[in-house]
């Protein structure tokens, strides 16, 4: 896959080879690469490194006790786009870093965001997850949240491994915010008088701030100075924003095969995003009762999905999402300014770009 390798390969997907099991990641792409508009170049900057992140996740995703494995694997290989350790690679890769600590810490961080997903579909009894059912509906909530743990465990052996105290400062710093994100997000729970404030303040520590630890943490195994770390941390975070917004607009402007998920779904599952947000103060006081009728009390009827999608585009809800995802998108291009030209700068550049095109 490095070097020379297939590209229209490393394009359409990550593949790893575990004993007798045959496990592909799809990275889902655009079909035509123009400038700004996919991740190809960065998917082939890292190829060779993600083949070793791949390796190391399936080592320490093994275990004895065969739920284990069987759970991780269940949405590991259940697709996504690995964007967060991509990103500690090519931030990495940014400053010609060649050692292996960047591995371990991008394995880390997918093992904590897949952590968290476990978790987060317990506490929002969520029912699938990327296209297929989630592991609380196959294994139960008890499992998923044991096995989540197990994966926060290896996550942060493989920290301790790579010896570098700021990295697993930065890295359990973000574990703790991301737990206090899900607390926040309990609060606001089918809570239509959400503040538009309260909401981007549970995204920020639940999205954003691994995306921000991602991005910090490979300048700082690369021996970069304090500025590139700032760069890039302010980079994760409003990369991280700008992405989380995408998705809460493509739930009600999407398809689900961008989505990986059924559009409407956080709208079945009760979730106040932004769009909600935006459309239940615009609305008149009709709106806001249904509203209130369909999130806060679970009153759901058949046809309520297509009136919640009318309301958003009659009070330009899901448009200002995504313009809102654009200012996020726009400071992170502006955090890596001053950061020397190289592939991988432009490649983390142009991943703003995809991140704000899935809306279209």
């Amino acid at each position: 896959m490095p070097g020379g390798g297939n590209r229209t390969e490393i394009r359409r997907r990550v593949l790893w080879w575990r004993g007798e099991d045959f496990l592909g990641v799809v990275v889902p792409l655009s079909e035509t690469k123009e400038t700004g508009s996919g991740i190809a170049d960065l998917v082939e900057l890292v190829a060779a490194d993600m083949e070793r992140v791949n390796q190391l996740i399936l080592s320490k995703a093994g275990s004895d006790v065969d739920m284990i494995p069987a759970i991780a694997s269940h949405l590991i290989d259940s697709g996504g786009k690995r964007l967060r350790p991509m990103l500690t690679l090519a931030a990495a890769g940014s400053y010609g870093y060649d050692g292996d600590g960047h591995v371990s810490l991008a394995a880390s961080v997918e093992f904590m965001h897949t952590a968290t997903l476990l978790h987060d579909d317990v506490v929002d009894e969520s029912d699938m997850r990327r296209g297929k059912a989630s592991a609380r509906m196959v294994w139960g909530n008890q499992a998923s949240v044991l096995v989540g743990d197990y994966l926060l465990g290896q996550a942060f052996k493989m920290m301790v491994e790579v010896g570098s105290l700021d990295c697993l400062r930065i890295l359990s710093n973000a574990a703790s915010i991301i737990a206090e994100g899900e607390v926040m997000q309990l609060s606001t729970a089918k809570n239509v008088e959400t503040t538009e404030d309260e909401y981007l303040a549970v995204i920020r520590a639940k999205t954003a701030a691994l995306f921000s630890a991602a991005g910090e943490v490979g300048p700082i195994i690369a021996g970069a100075g304090k500025a590139d770390q700032a760069a890039f941390r302010s980079y994760g975070t409003n990369l991280g924003l700008a992405f989380q917004l995408i998705d809460d607009a493509l739930d009600y402007g999407g398809n689900s095969q961008s989505l990986g998920k059924s559009v409407g779904d956080d709208f079945r599952e009760g979730k106040v995003t932004l769009p909600v947000v935006l459309a239940y103060r615009r609305g008149s006081s009709d709106n806001r009762a249904f509203w209130k009728r369909c999130l806060e009390t679970g009153e759901i009827l058949d046809a309520d999905l297509q009136t919640a999608i009318g309301l958003m585009r009659e009070h330009r809800a899901i448009e200002d999402t995504v313009e809102r995802a654009r200012h996020y998108g726009a400071i992170a291009r502006d955090a890596l300014a001053p950061i020397k030209a190289t592939p991988q700068k432009q490649a983390l550049l142009d991943l703003v770009d995809f991140c704000i095109r899935r809306a279209y």
